[in-house]
């Protein structure tokens, strides 16, 4: 579903959201959403939140980063927001978010999808957490991969 050239795209959005914020923004993709043991189905915002974690993007210094999930073949995605996002956006911000992704995965547009969101988050990231001359980007801007 994404290219090497999409994954560069969405590498330099990230890059551009984050210019004029101290937010971090990631995002990150698999194949399929691990289904624990006896699990009915999978949660892709439990499965984003595990992956914040082991990002590192709770260790941000004010708290605002955001993930980008998706678990590509099964169609899911999640954003997890870390405490200080989430308390200025709320959860209807994020749910516009991903109504928005998902208006355009079935469009067949995962570029255009992913890139819009980066897009989004990094405005409002922009206006909570404007940049500061001591800033210094925390974490990578590539996609990760698992």
């Amino acid at each position: 579903m994404f290219s090497e050239a999409d994954l560069e795209a969405i590498a330099v959005a990230v890059a551009a959201a984050e210019r004029e914020t101290s937010g971090e923004i990631r995002v990150h993709l698999e194949r399929r959403l691990p289904r624990p043991a006896g699990a009915a189905a999978a949660d892709a915002l439990a499965r984003a939140t595990e992956i914040f974690t082991r990002l590192d993007m709770h260790a941000t210094a004010e708290r605002n980063g955001v993930l980008i999930y998706l678990a590509v073949e099964d169609r899911k995605l999640a954003i997890a927001g870390d405490a200080g996002v989430h308390t200025r956006v709320g959860e209807e911000y994020w749910q516009r978010i991903r109504d928005a992704m998902v208006e355009r995965l079935r469009r067949g547009e995962p570029r255009e999808a992913v890139v819009h969101a980066v897009t989004e988050v990094g405005t409002v990231l922009r206006r909570f957490f404007p940049r500061r001359p001591d800033d210094r980007n925390e974490l990578s801007d590539q996609v990760s991969v698992s």
